[in-house]
């Protein structure tokens, strides 16, 4: 399997996650008494870190698609090179870091990392649409 591939994979764990983060959190609010019901009402207010991971979550889902099509795209075309293995690892790390840096309240360099994914899913693009 190739790295970019590889990467991916690592990207649906680091999703995986964000899903699991938030919903511990959002437990731990709510008891296990509300959760195991049909949650008819809507529970006690969401907490800020809570509110914040499920932001994060969200953020990552609207760049996701984008991501995975453009690695498989990036596979099935051969285009897979120099290019792409930035692509894919900035990608990763600036996701990874935008977690707790979001999770904390941290601005400025919480949308840092933002554009640094973005960069990576650019550089992706430029692989699968520059002239081989």
């Amino acid at each position: 399997m190739s790295t970019e591939l590889t990467v991916l994979a690592l990207t649906l764990m680091l999703a995986l996650i964000q899903i699991v983060l938030p919903a511990l959190l959002r437990h731990r609010e709510t008891g296990i008494a509300y959760n195991a019901g049909p949650r008819d009402e809507p529970g006690p207010p969401v907490g800020a870190v809570t509110g914040r991971l499920r932001r994060a979550q969200a953020n990552l889902f609207e760049t996701l698609p984008l991501f995975a099509t453009a690695v498989l795209i990036a596979h099935v075309a051969g285009r897979e090179g120099t290019l792409t293995l930035w692509g894919v690892w900035l990608y990763l790390a600036a996701r990874i870091a935008y977690v707790p840096l979001y999770a904390f309240g941290i601005a400025y360099v919480r949308s840092a990392a933002w554009l640094i994914s973005l960069s990576g899913l650019g550089l992706l693009l430029l692989a699968i649409l520059l002239p081989a």
